[in-house]
């Protein structure tokens, strides 16, 4: 009986990368992982292991002539259709509302400029998440405080023309605020003389005519005394599992909150991806669309291939933009006439196609359904003409 020597893991390190073409680096890293935790494995062992891996991963690959399109398109909108309208939930959050389900799917792959309950998930560094008064002390800078969100009332009085502002000392006190900070900024306005008078501000506007003491009160009420712009409420909340203090954000603003002090900004999350898209590059974008709609079919506990998803955020990316799913981006900008034209508003293209003299190459499915030519995928990517006989043909001329 012959005892093989079991493998050192550098030996399984060169056995698997001795043949990079049999499979890609992420394969081949998982590969030295798994491998080195068997225990006297032997080279044998090892080989037959490699080959059935590599069996599974040319079995896993795409087929030529496969329709990659049509089947990622069925496998997102087939479940599509099993999706809810909820709105409501998010991760243990109960005051944020967040879109879910269907229409946040909608959203994603329509690239919309700005989705209907933008939020972020804001991961904070040491000493800031492990330490309460800190994590309070970033809540307070990013959260959106007005003079509204810190006083009891706003009045306007038209008999003296002045502004009266009636604080609220608690609310002042939790979003670290005072009176000197909202005096100050109003004086910045320059509409009038500001005056603190116990805990209430005034401000005297005699030269101002009543439209413009109105719209003097509308601004002051939204004037912004500190936080980020666009985020309305932060709630803190403690994450069990790594025993640190997390932010969830009503709003985002992904470029502000970046470079605020104590955030970190390898983990801050951002369901917003056009902002992505503006502020970290197209690659993060693609990995965005990728992870927010595996979310939220996840959520609804439908299982789609990662695959599909990917192939769907690499062609909204492709070009360095990011282009919706519809008639004002991929669809309706294919090569072929015939194909935008069944997709939406047919007599436009076409008229639009035939002023302009278009030729259609009919290299594509739909093209080929509507003029009822075999499609050119499967056996119809493979043109093959084939003469049953014709050697012995030939050689019967020959002998004549």
């Amino acid at each position: 009986m012959v005892v093989l020597a079991s493998l050192t893991k550098k030996q399984i390190n060169d056995l698997v990368n001795a043949h990079e073409s049999r499979f890609p680096m992420s394969i081949r890293e998982n590969l030295v992982l798994k491998l080195s935790e068997i225990p006297k494995l032997d080279k044998r062992t090892a080989e037959k292991i490699l080959t059935s891996v590599e069996d599974a991963y040319l079995r896993s690959l795409v087929e030529p002539g496969e329709a990659i399109g049509t089947v990622a398109a069925q496998s997102i909108g087939e479940p599509g259709t099993q999706m809810t309208l909820k709105t409501f939930h998010y991760a243990g959050v109960a005051e944020l509302n967040v879109t879910l389900g269907l229409p946040r799917l909608i959203e994603i792959l329509d690239a919309r400029k700005n989705p209907a309950s933008p939020y972020m998930t804001v991961y904070l560094e040491d000493p800031y998440s492990k330490e309460k008064e800190k994590a309070q002390e970033v809540q307070r800078m990013i959260e959106l405080s007005t003079v509204e969100s810190v006083s009891d009332d706003i009045t306007v009085d038209l008999a003296l023309m002045q502004i009266k502002i009636t604080l609220n000392e608690t609310l002042m006190k939790d979003k670290g605020v005072t009176a000197e900070l909202i005096v100050n900024k109003l004086s910045k306005l320059k509409k009038g003389e500001v005056n603190l008078e116990g805990e209430e501000i005034i401000v005297d506007s005699k030269d101002l005519t009543i439209d413009d003491i109105y719209k003097l009160n509308e601004k002051i009420r939204d004037l912004k005394l500190k936080g980020v712009k666009g985020i309305t409420r932060v709630i803190m909340s403690k994450d069990q599992e790594v025993d640190e203090w997390v932010l969830f954000t009503a709003g985002s603003n992904l470029p502000d909150v970046l470079s605020i002090p104590g955030v970190d900004p390898t983990r801050i999350k951002t369901n917003h991806i056009q902002e992505i898209r503006d502020t970290l590059g197209i690659e993060a974008t693609r990995q965005a669309i990728i992870d927010e709609a595996t979310a939220v079919l996840q959520e609804q506990g439908l299982d789609v291939d990662i695959r599909h998803i990917m192939l769907v955020a690499d062609i909204m990316t492709q070009d360095g933009n990011l282009r919706q799913i519809g008639r004002h981006g991929i669809s309706g900008e294919k090569e072929s006439v015939l194909a935008r034209a069944s997709f939406e508003v047919t007599v436009k293209h076409l008229l639009n196609s035939a002023a302009r003299g278009e030729k259609d190459k009919l290299k594509g499915i739909t093209e080929n359904v509507i003029i009822g030519q075999i499609i050119p995928l499967g056996t119809g990517t493979v043109d093959l003409i084939m003469w049953p006989g014709y050697k012995q043909k030939v050689k019967v001329k020959e002998d004549e």
